[in-house]
């Protein structure tokens, strides 16, 4: 989005933490959009909940930054609870008008939380609120993001637009599924599933290992013919790296009799999974929640089918029977026949593949740009009495704008 709104004439600045002070402080991502690295705590990555704490450190540090700089930024476009929280401050200190996404929420997410799954801190579900009520517009990514916030958390939706992330059509497009396989090691005769996302609870690679298990054993596909990659998290073949999380599927997928079959490949660069993308049959998406669900939509803009959860922002990305399948959560055999009704015909496959590529072309960060624009020029323009009494009045065509980032 900030490349985009770069290309467009606006000046973006991305402020995120210094995790690594080796790292340059800023970096630039293309034409009038740059990364700007704050200390904030100790270097090296945190929890979120222990990120809390140094919010007030690191919005200072943007103050500094601003300051010592002579920046002036007409509007502030934060993600997330915690850069939403340090957004709050930066409006008081500029005077700044707030758009705020979340991308998560907390209260779902304890909502669908497993058992034995820590669950969401309360402080988190009490800053999501208050930002709903303080922020002068929350950007939701579907009817039903928008309609959760408004039911959980009593978030007025007059104050809200509904517009979806985007996917970046330069780099997520389709490669010869050969030229793929033969560029990351794959057989040409394997049948290729492939997953993308977090190794955590949420994301139900559980029920994926146990679809994969009912696959061999129902459907009588030979196992060598099936093969389930997955990325994310840390490589199976780095022991010193692997989460709790991690070490709890390896052991499901050996209990399952799978571990010849279920390769776990850790994180992979962006520019390696256009080419993971379009290797696979099929990607699975079998999360408990997803607001949007990005991955989803990368996969269909490299003509690649999606089998995914009924839920969320997923429901709305996937076309059931048009560009992939949609299937009730937590349901290792629907997983499994949806899955096998793609492995088993290659024709329809392919059909379902096409069908998800031109829809994928509705999410081009150029559209939803011009969505991003028009929410912007409304609150600058309802904003406009008050910057002005400052004597700065923004113009859209050269807005300048803080952007704050954080991660789940």
């Amino acid at each position: 989005m900030s490349r985009e709104l770069g290309r467009r004439g606006h000046t973006v600045d991305v402020y995120t933490r210094r995790e690594n002070s080796a790292r340059a402080q800023i970096v630039e991502m293309g034409e009038n959009a740059r990364v700007i690295h704050i200390g904030a705590g100790p270097e090296g990555p945190a929890d979120k909940n222990q990120l809390f704490q140094y919010l007030p450190e690191f919005a200072q540090g943007v103050r500094r930054f601003a300051r010592s700089n002579g920046l002036r930024y007409d509007l502030i476009h934060s993600h997330y609870w915690l850069s939403g929280w340090v957004a709050r401050e930066l409006r008081e200190a500029w005077g700044a008008p707030v758009i705020q996404m979340f991308h998560t929420l907390g209260r779902m997410k304890q909502l669908v939380a497993s058992d034995g799954e820590p669950p969401e801190h309360e402080r988190r579900i009490a800053v999501e609120g208050e930002i709903m009520r303080w922020a002068d517009r929350v950007i939701a990514a579907t009817e039903r993001d928008q309609q959760q916030m408004t039911t959980l958390y009593g978030a007025d939706s007059l104050n809200m637009r509904v517009i979806p992330c985007g996917v970046d059509l330069s780099l997520f497009h389709p490669y010869d599924p050969a030229f793929a396989r033969q560029s990351i090691g794959v057989g040409p005769d394997m049948k290729m599933v492939l997953f993308v996302g977090r190794m955590e609870p949420l994301k139900g690679i559980d029920d994926l290992l146990r679809a994969i298990a009912r696959i061999i054993r129902d459907h009588s596909l030979p196992c060598k013919s099936v093969g389930l990659i997955l990325i994310g998290g840390s490589a199976e073949d780095h022991p010193d790296q692997i989460s709790a999380e991690m070490q709890r599927l390896l052991r499901l997928r050996d209990g399952l009799g799978l571990n010849e079959m279920v390769t776990f490949l850790g994180a992979q660069g962006q520019e390696l999974l256009p080419l993971y993308y379009s290797a696979a049959d099929v990607l699975v998406m079998p999360s408990h929640y997803e607001s949007f669900g990005m991955v989803a939509l990368e996969a269909m803009a490299c003509a690649t089918p999606v089998v995914a959860s009924d839920v969320g922002g997923l429901s709305y990305t996937v076309e059931d029977g048009v560009t992939g399948f949609l299937v009730p959560e937590r349901n290792p055999a629907a997983l499994a026949d949806r899955i096998c009704d793609i492995l088993n015909d290659q024709p329809f496959r392919d059909q379902l593949g096409q069908q998800a590529l031109q829809a994928a072309q509705r999410y081009s960060w150029g559209r939803v740009a011009g969505q991003i624009e028009e929410v912007y020029r409304e609150v600058l323009t309802s904003s406009l009495p008050a910057m002005a009494s400052c004597r700065y009045v923004p113009s859209l065509a050269t807005a300048e704008m803080a952007v704050c980032h954080g991660g789940d």
